[in-house]
């Protein structure tokens, strides 16, 4: 039998959607004001959503574990798939000498390091980001800056 969802459990709905927003503040609140590890914030604010699906929101338990999963899957398979190929391109790139003509055309417009994070992170993030979008900006530009020399 499916599980209707109630979005009003508490019959007032400023207080259910409190509970329902507590994962987040949770989240933000481990991450900005205790300044916890990302993992770990993440995984307290995960573990307040199932609490606050489970027992306030009235989620069968067996659903909640198969949302769990199938978010998590969601989540790293798309971001696993674009690491792999983003280090796949950096790899072949360096290895073809493709990697020195892309250092050399930036070191080229500018010396000056502060400009060169910004044109690769404006420029090429904007581009990627346009192109492939879902993180791929950042996988990329974070590749090609640490193949310039900067430190992670």
């Amino acid at each position: 039998m499916p599980w209707q969802q109630i979005y009003d459990p508490l019959n007032n709905p400023f207080l259910s959607t409190l509970l329902a927003a507590l994962p987040v503040v949770v989240l933000l609140g481990c991450l900005g004001i205790l300044r916890m590890k990302a993992h770990i914030s993440a995984l307290l604010g995960l573990g307040v959503a199932l609490i606050v699906a489970i027992l306030v929101f009235g989620q069968p338990a067996n659903q909640a574990a198969a949302a769990t999963v199938y978010g998590a899957a969601y989540g790293l398979l798309p971001i696993g798939w674009i690491v792999f190929n983003v280090m796949f391109m950096y790899r072949l790139t360096e290895r073809k000498g493709y990697f020195n003509i892309l250092k050399e055309s930036l070191r080229a417009i500018t010396s000056d390091r502060r400009l060169q994070v910004l044109l690769i992170t404006f420029c090429l993030g904007g581009f990627f980001e346009g192109a492939a979008g879902f993180g791929t900006p950042v996988a990329i530009t974070a590749a090609i800056m640490m193949g310039l020399g900067f430190s992670p």
